[in-house]
């Protein structure tokens, strides 16, 4: 009786506590629909009679990031980025036509330029009724996003530019083979241009001045290989091979879109990169002083190891740039 008689005391005494630590765990932790994660969708979109597959997350009423692969990869690429940045943002990964999983009509029935591949991603993002949008732009993105911003300066809110070339000291001397190629091409050229269609090529541009080559996954770079591997994908990389040199001769054109529209550019460098070397990253700043330019200590393709990394660089950027 005497045990009953005590504990009954202390619930009165304890009660309106814990009553009062529940509201304040309630009221620190509650549940919004805007904090509700929202897993990426697989969509496929129909643009110029094309099959555009695409990833897609976030909420569509937030600010808009399209997010443009590089070679060899598919929008694959992004998918730590995605997770990272969808609950900021609406967040938009295309494979180009000839790349992953979107259509990969033959050069007979489309014309494989970075011309033509940007128009297509234009008219990709007018088909989702992107009135405006941020850019990630890496490697072959870059030139098929400058087209497009060039074009659309109204487009654009701001360029996040990661391991994507705009300036000549920027090139590094791996691509001798296939400067080459595009300068004189021929049975000699083409065997050596074609040694970036290989596994080996394709191993070495993931592993190749990765900070930890062992964190890096190879379900990426195997599925990049099966993508090239298919039945006339040579064909198709050849013909963007032999166009690259359009993307070099549209340089100054891009580096006067910088100096007039001054879009807020962060940079972000796998500064290990053999591709596009570390002096790329910070000629940006010679037509847009206030480019923020950011070194990792990865390769080419960086995000492999550094997603975590670049994903807080970019959300302290848009932060301050887009509302």
């Amino acid at each position: 009786m005497k045990t009953k008689i005590i504990l009954s005391f202390l619930l009165i005494i304890c009660l309106p506590h814990f009553k009062s630590y529940a509201n304040i765990s309630i009221e620190k932790n509650p549940v919004s629909k805007a904090t509700i994660y929202k897993p990426i969708q697989y969509k496929t979109v129909l643009v110029d009679g094309l099959s555009i597959f695409y990833r897609e997350a976030g909420e569509i009423n937030k600010p808009t990031i399209v997010l443009l692969h590089g070679f060899p990869s598919s929008s694959h690429m992004y998918r730590n980025l995605i997770n990272e940045l969808s609950d900021n943002y609406h967040v938009i990964a295309p494979d180009y036509p000839g790349f992953g999983q979107s259509s990969a009509p033959t050069p007979q029935q489309y014309q494989y330029t970075f011309d033509n591949l940007s128009v297509t991603m234009e008219h990709f993002i007018d088909k989702l009724k992107i009135k405006k949008t941020s850019f990630y732009i890496q490697d072959y993105g870059g030139p098929i996003g400058m087209r497009i911003a060039t074009r659309r300066p109204e487009l654009i809110q701001t360029l996040v530019i990661q391991n994507a070339n705009a300036y000549v000291e920027g090139l590094g001397d791996v691509l001798k083979p296939l400067i080459a190629y595009i300068e004189k091409p021929n049975a000699e050229t083409e065997k050596a241009a074609r040694f970036f269609l290989t596994i080996d090529a394709t191993k070495w541009q993931y592993l190749t001045g990765a900070e930890n080559p062992e964190a890096i996954a190879p379900d990426s770079y195997s599925l990049d290989q099966y993508y090239l591997d298919r039945s006339g994908n040579d064909v198709i990389q050849l013909a963007l091979f032999r166009d690259y040199g359009s993307n070099i001769a549209l340089y100054e054109k891009w580096h006067q879109y910088f100096a007039k529209y001054q879009p807020p550019i962060l940079v972000i460098w796998g500064k290990n990169d053999q591709f596009f070397i570390a002096p790329g990253a910070n000629a940006y700043k010679k037509d847009n002083p206030n480019a923020e330019v950011h070194f990792v200590n990865g390769g080419h393709f960086a995000l492999e190891e550094h997603h975590s990394e670049i994903s807080k660089l970019i959300l302290n950027f848009l932060s301050k740039k887009v509302q």
